[in-house]
């Protein structure tokens, strides 16, 4: 039986969302904190739903990446790959190598950087389909390259990638209502897991 897992990454199989403690890690502890005063009411919009939760990531990205070399993001991308263990759910972890074990097909289907998170993926034999940030000239813009990976969007990335009939079994992982066209998308779906 060929068995396809997908699962969310932020808050679903880590208990923080690693963009803010990426940029962190990033920016030092200073400019982060400088940023967030500074972006607090850009955020405060997203909250009430006045603007996109793209719109608000681009002003952030923007904000703390607009113009950074896209080797030395990398670069720090690959490294921070380390950190991010520290915050995954352990029952999370147990999960995925219980369906590694069983040789299923696991992705991670995020509105995170593909930059940060398919280092922790790679070194973890998980497929990863994640937001992609625009580059020009070896820069960042602080731009979504097409659309956050959210909702039905996250939908269309997995559909774009593989092709759902040539599995038996599609299991999937969300925590967020930004997962339930990816949730809808399996046979078994989970929400909110791996809190207990």
């Amino acid at each position: 039986m060929k068995t396809l897992v997908l699962f969310d990454f932020d808050g679903t199989i880590t208990r923080k969302d690693t963009l803010f403690v990426f940029i962190k890690y990033y920016s030092g502890e200073r400019k982060y904190l400088t940023g967030m005063v500074i972006l607090s009411p850009i955020l405060l919009l997203r909250l009430l739903k006045i603007i996109s939760s793209q719109q608000a990531k681009e002003v952030v990205l923007t904000w703390f990446f607009k113009g950074e070399d896209v080797d030395k993001f990398d670069k720090i991308c690959a490294d921070f790959s380390s950190k991010i263990d520290q915050l995954v759910r352990p029952k999370a972890l147990a999960e995925l190598k219980r369906y590694k074990d069983n040789d299923a097909t696991l992705a991670v289907v995020t509105a995170s950087a593909d930059n940060w998170v398919a280092p922790w993926c790679n070194k973890n034999g998980i497929v990863c389909l994640a937001t992609n940030l625009e580059v020009v000239k070896k820069k960042l813009t602080g731009k979504i390259d097409g659309k956050n990976c959210n909702g039905v969007y996250k939908k269309n990335k997995i559909l774009s990638y593989f092709n759902l009939n040539s599995f038996d079994q599609i299991i999937a992982y969300g925590d967020t209502v930004g997962d339930l066209d990816m949730l809808a998308l399996a046979h078994t779906r989970f929400y909110k897991p791996f809190r207990t």
